[in-house]
């Protein structure tokens, strides 16, 4: 197969997932959402489970990517945002050095007044008046 062969597959499978998950039934009693008919492309039957509140890992598009076509394939046609890609770069080279830009680092901190200064650092009542008895 050719790489073009494997994006227009990509794109099917990735149109019977929005489907899946536009069409699904949300159980409110149970907090669910369960599929509302068989997508066997996506290995989903009707009345499975995709969605879940807690403790439940919802299928993922990638894991079906991997059963239909080879590995590099997979890393070519759907990168993982956590290996790279557009956006990982964008985040990691352009974003922090336009923050970095921003700040100007010879403006000085205003710092608040932070009460009543004591008197020599001897404290209020420390204080000696000088008078004797």
């Amino acid at each position: 197969m050719e790489y073009g062969e494997y994006k227009e597959m990509r794109d099917t499978l990735k149109e019977r997932w929005k489907d899946l998950w536009t069409s699904r039934i949300d159980d409110k009693v149970r907090a669910e959402g369960v599929s509302s008919e068989d997508f066997p492309e996506l290995f989903t039957d009707r009345g499975e489970i995709i969605f879940a509140t807690r403790d439940y890992k919802p299928p993922a598009f990638n894991e079906i990517l991997e059963k239909y076509f080879p590995q590099d394939v997979v890393d070519k046609l759907n990168p993982s945002p956590y290996t790279g890609g557009i956006r990982k770069f964008i985040k990691e080279t352009i974003s922090k050095n336009k923050v970095a830009r921003r700040k100007n680092p010879l403006v000085e901190k205003k710092t608040k007044n932070k009460g009543l200064k004591k008197h020599g650092g001897q404290g209020w009542l420390h204080k000696e008046l000088g008078l004797k008895k």
